[in-house]
């Protein structure tokens, strides 16, 4: 039987956390479940190894990797939490190295509101919404 002197300083208990945990009081999932599902089906990796079980511990300085909606997230572990607290608490978490680009809106990107018509012109014709379908589909 080993006790905690005999380990070694890398086997403690402090300085790691799995990963579902991890997860899930950075803010990234909702629940650990979650946490655990996205390890399960492969979809994060750390420092480029892909983890299927929701028990892989994770360390300071670790970089993950894993889809969130429509975005990659590369973040690095710079703590590990005790809790999962407010969301200004999780940012300090991790240090964001692919940050999300803000969206423009749609009306910057077109020149203006979506589906703008002048009053009293009532509803498209045939005609008319094929043209704007048209524009629509070009590049």
């Amino acid at each position: 039987m080993t006790s905690a002197s005999d380990r070694p300083p890398s086997a403690g208990a402090g300085d790691a956390l799995r990963i579902d945990k991890w997860l899930w009081q950075a803010r990234f999932c909702k629940s650990r479940a979650m946490a655990s599902r996205l390890c399960a089906e492969g979809r994060v990796r750390v420092s480029g190894t892909v983890v299927r079980k929701a028990h892989h511990l994770v360390r300071l300085g670790d970089v993950l990797t894993f889809p969130q909606g429509h975005h990659i997230r590369v973040v690095r572990i710079l703590a590990l939490g005790t809790r999962r607290g407010p969301a200004s608490e999780a940012r300090l978490l991790y240090e964001d190295l692919a940050p999300i680009a803000p969206r423009e809106p749609a009306s910057a990107v077109n020149g203006g509101p979506p589906g703008r018509r002048d009053p009293g012109t009532g509803r498209p014709t045939k005609a008319e919404r094929r043209a704007v379908d048209r524009l629509k589909s070009e590049p």
